[in-house]
C-alpha cells in the first residue's frame, strides 16, 4: 500500500507555526549521547522517521533510547557491547557515519554500511576518512560496508580540502576522546556544528572555536551525562517563509533563531517578500509581485543547498527569469522534472536551474525523491490549479514531524491518503484510497 499527499488550491496561507528541533542537529546529538555510560536527556528531538531508524540501529548494540511524556529522549549507552551496526539499516540514511566518530574510542572498532539517505547524489566520505585516519583510525572496505578500527586515537592537525559539515562533526566527535590536542582547519561553521560542540562541552569535552573555521579540541578521558535542548530547524523555518511567498499569504514561524537564516532572509527580501524579524520569530508576507533573483548555494553562512528546492518553487511565481546554482550538490535537481510535470518552465544546465516564472502551474502526479524535493512539491501544489498528488511520502516523513498538520493549521487543503494506486487511478485498483490524515 502506498501513501500519497493530496493538495488542492488553498489560497493565501495565514497563521503561526512552531518550528520543530533541527533534524540535522538531532542526528549528530544522538550519536554524541552514546559517548558516555551516563544518561543523556535531549529535548526538542523531532519525532521523525530518521530518529526512529537511529533508535532501531543502536538498540542492537545495547543502547536504550526512551521518549518521555514531554517529548524528550533519554539515551542510555551504559550497556554498549560492540559497534557492529546493522549494514542495511545504517545504509538507509546518510548520518549513520556519526557513529564512527562517536563510538570508536569506546569500542575500538565500528562496522557500518555505506551512507545512503537522500536519493539525489552519492555523498562522498573522503573527508571523513582523511580526518579519522589522521587521528589514528584504520579503514577496511568491503562491497556493502566498511570497518574502522583504532587501538587508540591521538590528536592531530586536520585541514579539510573542502568545507563539510558532516566531516567536521565526525572529526570533532572522535577528537573529544583522543589523546592530546586536535585542530580542525577549514572547518564548517554551521549552527549544527556549534550545537554538537555545545552538547559535547556540557558533557565534559573541551572544544573552542566552533562556529569558526578553526576548531580546537583538547582530548579528555571520559564524558558524563547531562540534559540539553536541540536548536530549531532553520531549514523547515525557511520553507514555511517561502510558503507565504508562493501563496501570497502571511506566516509567522516561532521558536526560531533568526541569525541562522540570515542568508535566506536576505534573498527573500530581494524577491520582494515582506519580513518582520523578532528575537525568536519571523513573519513573512507575500507581496503582490515577486521579483526574479539569482541564487548561488554554498556552505554556511551562505545560502543553504537544502533551501534551493523550495525556493525554486517560490520563484515560479516571480515574473522574469531566475537562476538557481547549487555549488554544494550540483546534481541536486531531481525536483525540476517533477515541477515541469506541473507546467513549470525550468531548464537545468551545468549545475544551474534557469527558471522562467509567472506561468500557471497545473496539478499533477509527482514524486518526492528526498525531503527537500518533497517540500518543493508541497509548495508548488499549494499554488497549482487543480489537484496535486505527491508520492514518496516517506522522504517527507524523514524530515517533518507533522507536515500535513502544520500546513493545515495555515489553511492548506492537504490530506494524506493510502492506496494501491495513485488517486485518480483507483478505478484500476481493487482498493480505493483511504484517508489517513486530514478531511
Amino acid at each position: 500500500m502506498m501513501k500519497w499527499i493530496q493538495i488542492e488550491p488553498s489560497g493565501p496561507l495565514t497563521g503561526t507555526v512552531r518550528i520543530q528541533g533541527s533534524k540535522n542537529s538531532s542526528l549528530a546529538l544522538l550519536a554524541a549521547a552514546c559517548m558516555t555510560g551516563e544518561p543523556v536527556t535531549l529535548t526538542g528531538i523531532p519525532n521523525i522517521l530518521d530518529i526512529r531508524v537511529i533508535e532501531d540501529i543502536v538498540s542492537s548494540i545495547g543502547v536504550r533510547m526512551e521518549r518521555g511524556p514531554d517529548g524528550s529522549i533519554t539515551v542510555d549507552a551504559s550497556r554498549i557491547h560492540n559497534a557492529r551496526l546493522d549494514i542495511a539499516k545504517t545504509s538507509a540514511y546518510r548520518a549513520s557515519y556519526y557513529f564512527i566518530g562517536a563510538l570508536l574510542a569506546r569500542t575500538r572498532a565500528v562496522t557500518i554500511g555505506y551512507p545512503g539517505g537522500d536519493n539525489f547524489v552519492s555523498r562522498p566520505i573522503d573527508q571523513h576518512i582523511k580526518a579519522l585516519k589522521a587521528l589514528g583510525a584504520g579503514f577496511e572496505f568491503f562491497q556493502d560496508h566498511y570497518e574502522v578500527t583504532a587501538g587508540k586515537l591521538s590528536g592531530s592537525v586536520i585541514f579539510f580540502d573542502t568545507i563539510t559539515s558532516g566531516a567536521t562533526i565526525n572529526a570533532m566527535l572522535a577528537a573529544v576522546l583522543a589523546q592530546g590536542r586536535t585542530e580542525l582547519r577549514n572547518a564548517a561553521r554551521d549552527p549544527e556544528v556549534v550545537d554538537t560542540a555545545n552538547l559535547l562541552n556540557k558533557m565534559g569535552a573541551r572544544i573552542i572555536g566552533a562556529g569558526t573555521d578553526h576548531i580546537r579540541i583538547e582530548g579528555v578521558s571520559e564524558l558524563h551525562g547531562c540534559s540539553y535542548a536541540v536548536i530549531p530547524d532553520r531549514l523547515i523555518a525557511g520553507a514555511f517563509l517561502m510558503a507565504a511567498g508562493i501563496t501570497g499569504g502571511r506566516i509567522t514561524v516561532e521558536d526560531v533563531i533568526p541569525e541562522h537564516l540570515n542568508s535566506c532572509l536576505a534573498k527573500l527580501k530581494e524577491t520582494g517578500l515582506g519580513l518582520e524579524i523578532g528575537d525568536s520569530s519571523i513573519t513573512a508576507y507575500g507581496g503582490e509581485h515577486l521579483r526574479a533573483v539569482r541564487v548561488r548555494t554554498g556552505m554556511y553562512p551562505l545560502f543553504a543547498t537544502d533551501l534551493q528546492q523550495p525556493l525554486t518553487s517560490m520563484l515560479l511565481m516571480a515574473q522574469g527569469r531566475s537562476i538557481v546554482t547549487d555549488k554544494v550538490y550540483p546534481e541536486r535537481f531531481n525536483h525540476v522534472a517533477q515541477l515541469k510535470r506541473m507546467g513549470a518552465r525550468i531548464e537545468v544546465r551545468g549545475g544551474s536551474a534557469f527558471i522562467q516564472g509567472g506561468h500557471t502551474l497545473k496539478g499533477s502526479h509527482v514524486h518526492a525523491s528526498d525531503v527537500r524535493a518533497g517540500t518543493s512539491l508541497l509548495l508548488a501544489g499549494l499554488a497549482a490549479e487543480g489537484s496535486t498528488y505527491i508520492s514518496g511520502v516517506e522522504h517527507i516523513e524523514r524530515g517533518y514531524e507533522d507536515a500535513i498538520g502544520l500546513f493545515r493549521t495555515l489553511g492548506a487543503k492537504i490530506t494524506l491518503l493510502q492506496g494501491e494506486l495513485a488517486p485518480g487511478n483507483e478505478g484500476h485498483s481493487a482498493v480505493s484510497p483511504v484517508l489517513l490524515q486530514g478531511s
